[in-house]
């Protein structure tokens, strides 16, 4: 099944509600970074809560970057994702080695620790718009339930979950995000708390072949769901050598000469997908005629 996400509504319009599949995403992610298995886990929850929240930018060239920084092992994790499904993301530490917790489950927490859960909105205004919580658990679903709730007064309940297999691979990644609206009655409240008492885990539910659809009637299984659309997602970095060498452009004349001057290629690495480019000594002299700094 190819990854993608649905949006749907319940409760007459009083709650929405996406869920995603996002096997290839996240094991294209942990291909290009050569994550260890607890950051595999960490960075595909993280990816799958930035293609949902993506998709809630009302504008087409707005774009979402979540940011994890902690004190643990893997120090932090950072998502950009815009509202077409292309989301892409990197570790800032790949390869951790915790034990797993006694539930069986790695312990993303333990690699993330303490610290905050940052959330950057650009939309194309003077400045973007940025919400900061400090880690509930590091496991990133509770703390972006409890971002929702402290920094976007909406309360919402966000379940994500990456199931990985022996040799390190992503067998099954996705979630969901649903959440109350405005003046939802208490009977609405009650039913929701209801099934999300009795709900498995989204791991368990992946592993089980459901699909997006399937994942919001479980978490609303008291309410018509209507699904109001659907979008194929994926792993999607718009780097480019064309991209990086206007950057190089901007460095100005002296820094480039420099580069020249010590006779050798350079590398620069794309932190998001892992892609490195070189850039020769002749190209470096080409690119040095294109900047304007004296």
């Amino acid at each position: 099944m190819k990854d993608y996400m649905v949006r749907a509504t319940a409760a007459d319009g009083a709650i929405r509600a996406f869920a995603v599949t996002s096997k290839h995403l996240t094991e294209e992610a942990r291909k290009r970074h050569g994550t260890s298995p607890v950051m595999t886990a960490a960075l595909g929850r993280l990816l799958s809560a930035g293609t949902m929240m993506g998709a809630m930018m009302k504008g087409e060239d707005d774009l979402l970057t979540l940011q994890i920084k902690g004190d643990g092992p893997g120090k932090g994790l950072t998502v950009t994702a815009d509202a077409r499904g292309n989301v892409k993301g990197y570790p800032e530490v790949p390869v951790v080695a915790l034990p797993s917790k006694s539930d069986g489950h790695l312990n993303v927490g333990g690699a993330m620790g303490n610290g905050l859960l940052r959330v950057i909105k650009d939309m194309g205004l003077k400045e973007p718009y940025v919400g900061e919580v400090d880690l509930q658990t590091g496991e990133i679903a509770e703390d972006l339930t409890y971002y929702f709730a402290a920094s976007e007064q909406i309360p919402s309940v966000v379940g994500l979950g990456v199931l990985v297999d022996k040799d390190g691979s992503v067998l099954e990644a996705g979630g969901f995000i649903v959440q109350l609206l405005p003046f939802t009655g208490d009977d609405v409240i009650k039913k929701l708390e209801g099934s999300i008492a009795t709900l498995e885990p989204v791991t368990k539910m992946l592993a089980r072949g459901f699909t997006p659809e399937v994942i919001l009637e479980e978490v609303l299984t008291f309410f018509d769901v209507e699904v109001s659309g659907t979008m194929p997602v994926q792993f999607s970095c718009n780097c480019s050598k064309e991209r990086v060498t206007k950057a190089l452009i901007g460095v100005g004349k002296k820094n480039l000469r420099d580069m020249i001057d010590d006779g050798e290629p350079i590398h620069v690495n794309c932190h998001f997908c892992n892609t490195d480019y070189t850039f020769e000594v002749e190209e470096l002299k080409e690119i040095e005629t294109c900047s304007r700094d004296s």
